[in-house]
């Protein structure tokens, strides 16, 4: 383990340099993992396990998702089981399933987490809200997380690009004393690219700020506030895309993701620099208030139980289509739709 200084404070990392994919698999070679959960997530952690050569099953029901685990090489009856059959024969029994699937299920597979197992999860959320959520883990196992910073897709898609996603990782219960080796071997398995430390609380505590603020919800939002400023003052809906989302995605977000912000502000006209400095301020001012609104009704669980309740409705899944279908038939998202079919790598 490493101590890197990130902007003047130090943090503990791992690189793959310092704890290698042969001493992943020597801690793990007798481990069987057992991976709850094929949609999200579970894909892009059970097939880079599995082809960086760890004894990975998956647990899911029938339909479209099995589907889709038995297209990707599971095998029914030999790496692909029902979710009980899968917790009872895994060592290192894997929550990858949602939030709310997490919670319903518990009661079922909760009686095969015997002595010496591991409970593994990508997320906080059960444990920290664990009042919430009634995921109380038995004392005689270990509680382990690694979150990689993306989607699972993402994970995926990198590995077999020869990189990795960063990805946090936590002990929050060590009963057998190799918690720590577990955690991080796993978190070389899936191929991150270097693990940094936290806890469950701030695991959770930072993705659901991160997900309703910048990655998510903000970004929509600020992103929408400027097109319909364009448009209202008779802006084509080509022209205000182009200046709101297309530039900033095509253009401007590898630059400063490569380089970073200063970078980028050396690099554009003085016009742009003068502009993006004098407006940043009064940006930040209006919206921090509103990001530390956000962040305590996190620290609360006012979000955890907004989530628990609306996942839990019978009527949910359609009532997210049809928020879903009325985002994507928005002019923007339309407009984005004509604007991808003319990028030159389409035509």
């Amino acid at each position: 383990m490493a101590q890197m200084n990130f902007g003047g404070v130090t943090e503990n990392v791992v690189t793959r340099e310092e704890f290698p994919l042969e001493k992943a698999r020597e801690i793990l070679k007798n481990e069987t993992i057992a991976v709850l959960g094929y949609g999200v997530q579970g894909p892009g952690q059970a097939c880079n396990l599995r082809d960086n050569g760890f004894n990975v099953i998956v647990g899911q029901r029938e339909g479209k998702t099995y589907d889709k685990a038995v297209a990707d090489g599971w095998k029914p009856g030999e790496t692909l089981f029902s979710l009980e059959e899968a917790a009872q024969r895994g060592t290192i029994v894997c929550m990858l399933l949602s939030d709310a699937a997490q919670i319903a299920v518990w009661p079922k597979i909760k009686q095969y987490l015997t002595a010496g197992k591991a409970l593994y999860f990508s997320h906080g959320f059960g444990i920290t809200y664990k009042e919430r959520t009634n995921i109380i883990p038995p004392a005689d196992i270990d509680v382990i997380m690694v979150a990689p910073k993306g989607s699972g897709r993402s994970l995926r898609t990198m590995f077999l690009e020869g990189r990795g996603l960063n990805s946090s990782y936590a002990v929050f219960q060590d009963a057998t004393g190799k918690a720590l080796d577990r955690t991080l071997a796993f978190g070389i398995g899936i191929g991150s690219g270097y693990l940094f430390q936290t806890d469950f609380k701030r695991e959770v505590y930072s993705d659901l700020t991160g997900e309703r603020g910048s990655l998510m919800g903000a970004i929509q939002g600020l992103l929408l506030a400027q097109y319909e400023v364009l448009r209202e003052h008779g802006h084509t809906p080509s022209e205000a895309f182009n200046e709101t989302v297309e530039e900033l995605t095509q253009s401007l977000m590898p630059l400063f993701a490569q380089k970073g912000m200063d970078w980028m502000y050396a690099n554009c006209s003085t016009t742009a620099q003068r502009g993006a400095l004098d407006w940043m301020t009064p940006f930040h001012d209006a919206i921090k208030p509103v990001m530390e609104k956000l962040y305590q009704s996190v620290a609360s669980g006012e979000e955890a139980q907004k989530s628990i309740d609306s996942n839990s409705k019978p009527d949910y899944r359609e009532k997210l289509n049809a928020e879903l279908k009325a985002l994507r038939e928005s002019e923007m998202w339309q407009t984005a739709e004509t604007v991808r079919k003319l990028r030159p790598e389409n035509n």
